[in-house]
């Protein structure tokens, strides 16, 4: 054996591989493996977006419209569903459909959908009568006014109404119906027309008169000369009837200043009255008379009663019906 060391050879059929063999470092080879990973994978991240098309959606998020469908489509408050690129491609957008309640008021038209809706349509009144009228006066437009009269208490009973109109406003009077009543025995011609003076005028002692002192003996002077016109036509209705050949008439006013104050019949009607004894019973007076008693229908062709009261059959008076047979 010689002195000096020979080094072992290394056999020629192993080979170093540079690449094979990874060199350690200062904290050795995990920071160069980490390194490689994250460079193949921002290499496949540039691929990825090498190959993304060209023409894209970007979506925008919108809040819920109302869309409008035609072809008996049924609407509802949702975002198109579909919305196509530039490219013909489609991207689904997600709706938004709001949930509806089961309503049995619906009726089906044509294969869609229609609410059923009610509508309360209010009567339509005469101008005068307003949505602050006194109700009492509201129920006397609807139920009395322009309503034919025939019977003889109560066309008396509308011709002292009518003659007070012209002290005291409708509302007053009717409010201060019972107390007429109560004074004037329910308008009894017979009764009224024996009324003692005191009696007429106690109202004096209680606070006051209802009717000033010429109007309330008027009213007993009336009621004697209404006596003397039922025993010569028989009733006071066919004395007021025949004025207007029985039959009432119908006029059609639109507006309220059309309505006439009096009329060449309430005149002539009030002229004869006074001749036969009867007092406060001017045309003005006795044309009111006529409106309420139903001898004219002034109401206005706009007001549900103008209909109704021009439906309402007359009936003549019984002593007329038997004049017409006798003929």
């Amino acid at each position: 054996m010689s002195a000096s060391t020979d080094l072992p050879s290394v056999s020629p059929s192993i080979k170093l591989d540079s690449e094979s063999r990874k060199i350690l470092g200062p904290a050795g080879n995990r920071v160069k493996v980490k390194e490689e990973e994250k460079e193949k994978e921002s290499l496949k991240k540039k691929d990825l977006v090498e190959k993304k098309p060209k023409s894209f959606v970007k979506l925008v998020k919108r809040s819920p419209q109302i869309v409008v469908r035609k072809n008996d489509e049924s609407a509802d408050s949702s975002c198109s569903s579909k919305s196509s690129s530039s490219d013909g491609s489609s991207v689904k957008i997600p709706s938004f459909k709001k949930r509806e309640k089961h309503d049995p008021n619906r009726l089906k038209l044509q294969g869609g959908e229609a609410p059923l809706t009610t509508l309360s349509i209010p009567f339509k009144r005469c101008d005068w009568i307003t949505q602050f009228s006194d109700p009492l006066y509201v129920s006397f437009h609807d139920e009395e006014w322009g309503v034919p009269v025939h019977e003889d208490g109560k066309l008396f009973e509308l011709l002292v109404l009518s003659q007070a109109s012209a002290e005291l406003t409708w509302p007053e009077i009717l409010y201060k119906r019972d107390k007429f009543r109560k004074l004037f025995e329910n308008f009894n011609p017979s009764s009224i027309a024996k009324f003692p003076e005191d009696r007429l005028l106690s109202g004096r002692r209680n606070g006051g008169l209802l009717l000033s002192e010429q109007k309330l003996r008027a009213i007993v002077g009336n009621a004697v000369a209404l006596l003397k016109i039922q025993q010569e036509f028989g009733s006071f209705s066919s004395y007021c009837w025949r004025f207007l050949n029985h039959t009432p008439i119908k006029n059609g006013f639109r507006y309220r200043r059309q309505i006439p104050t009096k009329t060449p019949k309430s005149e002539a009607m009030s002229k004869d009255m006074m001749q036969r004894g009867f007092r406060c019973v001017g045309p003005i007076v006795v044309y009111s008379f006529m409106q309420i008693s139903g001898m004219v229908n002034d109401h206005l062709i706009s007001c549900f009663r103008y209909m109704e009261c021009n439906s309402i059959n007359v009936i003549k008076d019984p002593k007329q019906e038997t004049d017409d047979l006798d003929e």
